[in-house]
């Protein structure tokens, strides 16, 4: 009969590709039972948005039925999102994360937006703050025009498609300027991070005006950040302001988990091709000019567009289309690197 031993000597032959390491130093392998020719275990992966979970599930699950006298292996998969102690920041956030932009009109917030359903949808706790106070535009793209409600002691975030939400767009009048000074500004970003009853979270997306000005550097003074993602446009004119940004976060010594290229080409409905409205591969060769991960490309699509203005997400508008896949890719593919930060393993990038 095969021993415990045995079985975890065999997973340990089996590695996360993205944290290079293998799945019992990780602590992946949990509940480790044989009974005569009967293997079960649980694999608890590091984010339920694993890029990696059929592959390593599978890997996992062969290495054990390899064994000699092995008749039966029953896996178990769970997920259990790890925090970094000294970054966890919020009561009960593992991971706050910046998405950041250049310059205004690369669909930073459409992004930002898909990115935390998808993570959501996978079975994530996520949490989306709109930092863009001059021009919040979470409530439209979420569809969601309430105004939030106090517990007695601190805000709470209001819901929607599983995604908890904060925005100053729920709280000033619908069509509203916001004629603020910086000062003001910040003061309204630290009371969103402190006083809004967030509760459990794996990932909080802040998703931040375009630039490197106030909020920006208020938030990087106010909480240690997991990371910053960048979101570009493939044209040379968007990578050169993109690239400014992430120099600002690295400056402030915020770890740059990755760009995310937007609006990377057109697929025509007519004669199905792709056009490169704004060139494409922008975004790619800025982050190998820069030594940052590549986290996906994103299509130009017009049912984005359409599902932004009736505040349905395309995941949640068309949750099988090609460009709803394109989201969850990206989600997962950003998930793998916050994973890697986490465990502080250097895997290739890409």
């Amino acid at each position: 009969m095969v021993s415990e031993q045995e079985v975890l000597a065999a997973l340990s032959r089996v590695k996360d590709p993205e944290l290079g390491r293998d799945l019992v130093s990780l602590g992946m392998i949990k509940e480790v039972a044989v009974e005569g020719g009967l293997v079960s275990f649980t694999l608890e992966l590091t984010t339920p948005a694993c890029p990696f979970n059929a592959q390593i599930e599978a890997e996992a699950k062969a290495a054990v039925a390899a064994l000699p006298g092995v008749e039966e292996v029953r896996m178990k998969t769970s997920a259990q999102v790890r925090a970094r102690k000294e970054r966890q920041a919020l009561p009960g956030v593992k991971h706050t994360l910046a998405i950041g932009s250049g310059k205004g009109g690369v669909g930073k917030s459409t992004v930002a937006v898909n990115l935390a359903v998808a993570l959501a949808e996978m079975g994530a706790g996520v949490g989306l703050l709109d930092a863009d106070i001059y021009g919040p535009s979470i409530p439209a793209l979420m569809g969601i025009r309430e105004q939030p409600r106090s517990d007695g002691q601190k805000i709470l975030p209001l819901e929607r498609y599983g995604v908890r939400l904060m925005s100053i767009g729920f709280i000033l009048p619908e069509g509203a300027p916001v004629i603020w000074r910086g000062p003001m500004i910040a003061g309204a970003l630290q009371q969103f991070l402190r006083d809004v009853a967030w509760g459990e979270l794996d990932y909080l997306l802040i998703d931040l005006p375009p630039g490197t000005g106030d909020i920006q550097l208020t938030l990087c003074q106010s909480i240690p950040l997991s990371g910053a993602v960048i979101v570009m446009t493939p044209q040379d004119v968007a990578t050169e302001i993109g690239s400014k940004t992430l120099a600002m976060f690295r400056q402030l010594r915020v770890p740059i988990l990755g760009i995310i290229e937007n609006m990377s080409y057109f697929i025509c409905p007519h004669c199905e091709q792709p056009t490169e409205i704004f060139d494409r591969g922008g975004g790619k060769r800025a982050s190998e000019r820069l030594g940052v991960p590549f986290l996906g490309e994103v299509p130009l699509d017009v049912e984005v567009r359409i599902g932004g203005d009736e505040g349905r997400p395309i995941l949640i508008r068309d949750p099988e289309s090609a460009i709803a896949d394109a989201f969850r890719q990206v989600a997962r593919n950003l998930a793998g690197r916050i994973s890697v930060e986490t465990i502080g393993v250097l895997a290739p990038a890409g």
